[in-house]
């Protein structure tokens, strides 16, 4: 779901065939947020807080839901899984943001540079479906409260979830490849804070139309099918919500579902900003920043979002603190 296409520079792709005098390039320089030093160092502790926290936030989560036997149940062990997979994905980026940050050079090699676009990719596809499977849970539970027992039992929630894993991570696997073998001639400057696609396709030597199409329609279908999904889900929740002759069952529904499509919102809010504006003039900075927005602030929101609106999460992280005499 982060295969966001930009729209490429003619000059730089204006050459159908590789020449053999040409030398490859063997690294790229991630320019990322590029400042004076002082602003360099002050955005390298932002960020280094930012992602010991996130860390942090969603470590105590999975302890809190391993620990207490009581929440052992679908739903708290999709949350578990999907604040696993948010520090992976949070993992998969911000540690070279922050050496860069430190070096002058900024340099990726070639290798690092597709071994990040891989899981960044894949990592972010198996959230899109991570969330998806989430919301499918919730409908079964609010829609189908008499069937949901027998329905998600806990053999089908583990195939779940390995599905997500292992679809997630072939998902882009393709045409990361196709493009890994896409001769690179320089300039092998990147000005993102990622290694993408579209940046990789306007430093290739030959253009490649059909590979493009391919990351384009892979990145429609994984982005744009799971949100009509939850969209769908949701809205029959909200009907069968709203239909409840007790207040008291609206309210613990409401809360329920509240903060998985906060989670939601802000994941795919910044993921369509950085989809259907891939081509404005003030393109580059604004993919830098919406990239960093999903990429980062959202796993950091996360474990705030679950745990504020969520009494049983609440309560089994006061377990686990207090275990470690923090509360």
């Amino acid at each position: 779901c982060l295969l966001m296409l930009q729209v490429t520079d003619p000059v730089n792709m204006n050459i159908s065939e590789p020449d053999s005098s040409f030398v490859f390039v063997r690294e790229f320089i991630l320019l990322g947020f590029s400042y004076e030093w002082k602003i360099q160092s002050l955005l390298f502790s932002l960020f280094l807080t930012i992602y010991a926290l996130t860390i942090t936030g969603n470590g105590a989560i999975i302890c809190a839901l391993w620990c207490d036997q009581r929440l052992h149940i679908p739903m708290y062990i999709f949350l578990g899984n999907f604040s696993f997979l948010e520090i992976w994905y949070v993992s998969s980026t911000v540690p070279k943001m922050l050496v860069n940050f430190l070096s002058h050079k900024k340099t990726i090699s070639f290798v690092g540079c597709f071994l990040q676009f891989y899981f960044f990719s894949s990592l972010g596809a198996t959230e899109c479906l991570h969330l998806t499977v989430m919301a499918f849970d919730r409908y079964l539970a609010i829609c189908r409260p008499l069937h949901y027992p027998n329905i998600m039992t806990g053999h089908l929630c583990t195939k779940l979830v390995l599905i997500c894993w292992v679809c997630g991570f072939l998902w882009f696997l393709v045409p990361i490849v196709l493009i890994s073998q896409m001769p690179f001639c320089g300039p092998n400057i990147i000005d993102h804070v990622v290694c993408d696609p579209g940046p990789l396709f306007a430093l290739a030597c030959v253009s490649a139309p059909k590979t493009q199409l391919l990351c384009y329609s892979l990145s429609s279908i994984v982005i744009f099918g799971n949100f009509l999904f939850i969209l769908g889900s949701y809205t029959l929740v909200l009907t069968a919500v709203l239909h409840m002759p007790s207040a008291t069952g609206r309210q613990k529904a409401f809360s329920t579902c509240g903060s998985h499509l906060a989670v939601v919102s802000l994941f795919y809010g910044s993921l369509m900003v950085m989809y259907v504006s891939p081509g404005l003039g003030h393109s580059a900075r604004m993919q830098k920043v919406t990239t960093l927005f999903y990429a980062m602030v959202t796993p950091f929101f996360n474990p705030l979002i679950y745990s504020l609106r969520n009494k049983e999460i609440k309560t089994a992280l006061r377990k686990v603190l207090g275990s470690f005499n923090i509360m």
